[in-house]
């Protein structure tokens, strides 16, 4: 056994990685954070995107047969206009020979539209009772429908049965609605018809209380006096006749211009208009029918406002304006009044012009308020978060669609090859070529290593093939060097020899190993890895192919008996090697794994040595091997045996150098892409698979996951569920293959569905921490793990 130190000289300068070492590693928690952040974010956008489709706490129940002994008669046998003045319910009719059209459930941008046209063509107005979830997702169409003169009236934010709600849930409805209409159109409103309402003598003892309390705040209910029942589509002369109002009376008569198909509503609905033209009637809005109920003239319509206002300075501020008013004939306040604006009762505005003007304000849209301030500016955020949420979950969607065929044609692609690979190499005549004899070098790079040297050492004592044994001390402080040296006169180890280095970072030491090794063909390993006695003899044997430039073994884990150890056993069968059997037969291996790899000595000085430029060594050698024209394979029969992280701090650690470096190396080498002859086969096809499988389909993967929890919880349990499983099944068979080929024990299978739901979660923030570092410029050092020793000879691993 031979010592060499080498002489002393200049003390060797910081690389880059070790200069941004600290810079690094304090940017590493705001970056984790930001990474956890904009998974939140996501998750957010799909949650606002299910609450505006009631797939997040939608509410389908309806209540029907409720008893009505607590609704005062004169409000059950009452019109369907329904106020409180001065506290007291109040009835209204509709006026003989006039209707009030009006239009549930949306805006929705194919009927709407339509609809809006027909009106504006007959010059008829209209009340849109609008879904606050509707507004906010087309806030153009209820600008056009406001700007067109017809009015709009509340219907909840959701669509659902208020007299199943709690207060707090009834208020939200309401004022998210309000929001809602605010950003669209700059307004709020004062009118109310409640989803599944019929006519005024349908409320029961559970909604009227809510009514009550609506009309308390300043709300005017509406109801029906005749239904088209156009969402039951009987054809359009049914519509029409069962909108006819009987004996010329007057009617709010109801259509639906959402919550369906409504071509046959469309098509009724300009014909029905010239109908009940011919037959005298005229059309208006609520507003309209509340001020003509009212019979006031344009004068008394001015002194009504005037009184109202004088009343407004003496009573309490209403919710939602800044200066508090209260309204006479509402008998509360008007929802959403700005300061300045009186509450008054729909049509209670003034004198009339001859264009159908109040005061300035169309009397038509009496009901209406111009949104200011907080509520403005909260309802122009609502719409622009809808909107983003509107782009946003459908493109994922479909993003997510592709990636999950590209992982099911992946899987398919490597169980095909891999089993090409199995029975392509495993055949009785299958040779590299003459058996490779000639001794080798196996450099250890080792810092810190005095729990696994010697292990290491004493695996490396029974090899079956000739070998002599650098060990690379890497400026240890645990007296690694001396554990090393009485480990190999322990075992009779005449060919090993220790070189110290000051700390220089395992490229370094590597490249030292190179540059003194004896012979042609250099194997590199871990200090913490056992290697099979014929590990080295199968590793080297595909050198015989004078194309062969590098050859990867076959990594096994071998702290398994523990929960991270064996899912990381799971991950190395499938993951890697089923991997490398389809990289080896396209030609393009990404990594050799720094556990067990071989190298042409020549080879590797040609391409620069192991280089220090990424954290990943070993992706970036395996490339610069393929750019410098060699052949790089998988040699499954080459094992060894490593130490893989035991706690998940470490593994953290391990793997978010891992993918960091990859990305580095993939950046490093992105010419290979523009590369000519076979040196150009890694860009143009490696390079891609390792991009879309390694870093951008993992990217997407926790959407994934969320997207199934988020349909377990609100969509579909059952189906999700069965779609994760048919999933799960899946990588089951591919993760069976895979153990089958490398003759492992199933048993460890038991645990991947628990590995899918918890550490292939971590392994995805890994990735994304790697990409948030990658994109904010960030650098990191070689990291060294912590080691307990417990990886021993390849016979004690069970």
């Amino acid at each position: 056994m031979a010592t060499t130190t080498p002489s002393r000289g200049r003390r060797r300068a910081p690389s880059r990685m070790t200069r941004a070492a600290g810079k690094a590693a304090a940017l590493q928690k705001p970056r984790v954070i930001l990474a956890l952040l904009l998974l939140l974010a996501l998750t957010s956008v799909m949650l606002l995107d299910g609450y505006l489709r009631a797939e997040v706490g939608g509410d389908e129940r309806v209540r029907s047969n409720a008893s009505s002994s607590k609704v005062p008669d004169k409000v059950l046998d009452g019109g369907p206009i329904l106020s409180f003045r001065g506290g007291e319910a109040q009835s209204q009719s509709v006026p003989e020979k006039t209707i009030a059209l009006t239009f549930d459930d949306g805006p929705n941008p194919t009927w709407t539209p339509q609809i809006l046209k027909i009106l504006e063509a007959n010059d008829v107005p209209g009340t849109f009772f609008v879904v606050g979830s509707m507004v906010s997702r087309y806030p153009s169409i209820v600008k056009d429908l406001v700007d067109q003169g017809n009015e709009i009236g509340i219907h909840t934010f959701t669509h659902v049965d208020l007299s199943y709600q709690s207060d707090d849930r009834i208020a939200r409805e309401m004022d998210q609605t309000q929001l809602a209409l605010a950003g669209a159109a700059g307004i709020t409103t004062t009118l109310f018809r409640a989803p599944y309402s019929s006519e005024a003598d349908a409320i029961d003892n559970y909604s009227w209380p809510v009514y009550k309390k609506l009309g308390e705040e300043g709300y005017t209910s509406v109801f029906v006096d005749t239904d088209s029942d156009d969402w039951k589509r009987p054809g359009v002369s049914k519509i029409i006749k069962w909108a006819t109002p009987s004996k010329n009376k007057g009617a709010s008569v109801l259509f639906h211009d959402a919550g369906g198909e409504r071509s046959q509503t469309v098509k009724a609905l300009g014909t029905y208009i010239k109908k009940m033209k011919a037959k005298g009637y005229t059309f208006t809005t609520i507003s309209g029918a509340i001020r003509q109920g009212n019979g006031q003239d344009a004068q008394s319509g001015q002194n009504a406002q005037a009184g109202q206002s004088a009343q407004a300075d003496q009573n309490s501020q209403q919710p939602g304006s800044e200066q508090g008013e209260q309204s006479e004939q509402a008998g509360g306040q008007a929802p959403g009044a700005q300061q300045g604006q009186q509450g008054q009762q729909p049509g209670q505005n003034g004198q009339l012009d001859q264009s159908g003007q109040a005061g300035g304000v169309n009397s038509l849209q009496a009901a209406h308020r111009t949104a200011t301030g907080t509520t403005l500016y909260e309802g122009k955020a609502l719409v622009a978060a809808v909107a983003v949420a509107e782009w946003t979950v459908p493109g994922l969607a479909v993003g997510l669609a592709v990636v999950g065929v590209a992982v099911m044609g992946r899987f398919g692609m490597m169980l095909i090859l891999a089993r090409r690979h199995y029975r392509q190499r495993n055949k009785r005549r299958f040779s590299w070529g003459p058996t490779v004899t000639q001794p080798v070098t196996v450099i250890v790079p080792a810092y810190n290593e005095k729990e696994c040297i010697a292990n290491t050492l004493e695996s490396l004592a029974k090899s079956t093939h000739p070998i002599e044994i650098i060990v690379v001390d890497d400026g240890s402080t645990d007296d690694t060097s001396q554990i090393a040296r009485d480990a190999a006169r322990s075992f009779g180890m005449t060919n090993v020899r220790v070189i110290r280095q000051e700390n220089a970072g395992k490229p370094a030491a590597l490249n030292n190993g190179v540059r003194s090794a004896s012979y042609d063909i250099v194997v590199m390993m871990d200090g913490d890895t056992v290697f099979e006695p014929d590990a080295v003899h199968q590793l080297v044997q595909p050198f015989a192919d004078p194309e062969v430039g590098a050859v990867a073994g076959n990594a096994k884990v071998g702290n398994r008996n523990t929960v991270i150890g064996a899912w990381q056993h799971i991950e190395y069968v499938m993951g890697f090697n089923l991997d490398r059997r389809m990289y080896d037969l396209l030609r393009c291996m990404p990594t050799i794994p720094g556990a067990i790899g071989a190298f042409r000595r020549d080879a590797v000085l040609e391409v620069g040595g192991m280089s220090e430029d990424t954290l990943a060594e070993d992706t970036d050698i395996t490339i610069a091997m393929h750019r410098g024209g060699w052949r790089v394979v998988y040699q499954e029969h080459a094992r060894a045996w490593t130490e893989a992280p035991a706690s998940l701090k470490q593994l953290w650690s391990q793997r978010y150098r891992w993918s960091y470096g990859t990305m580095q190396a993939l950046w490093k080498h992105r010419k290979s892409l523009t590369d000519k002859g076979p040196s150009g086969r890694f860009g143009r096809v490696g390079m891609p698979l390792v991009v879309i499988f390694q870093i951008i389909t993992p990217v997407f993967a926790p959407l994934i996951d969320v997207f199934t929890a988020y349909s377990m919880i609100f969509i579909d349990f059952k189906a999700a569920l069965l779609a994760w499983l048919a999933v799960l099944g899946i990588q089951l068979v591919c993760a069976a293959y895979a153990f089958r080929l490398d003759r492992e024990k199933y048993r460890y299978l038991l645990m991947m569905p628990l590995q899918q739901l918890a550490y292939r979660q971590m392994m995805y923030l890994v990735l994304i921490h790697s990409c948030i570092t990658a994109l904010t410029g960030g650098r990191l050092r070689w990291q060294k793990l912590k080691r307990t020793g417990e990886v021993g000879t390849p016979a004690g691993v069970s």
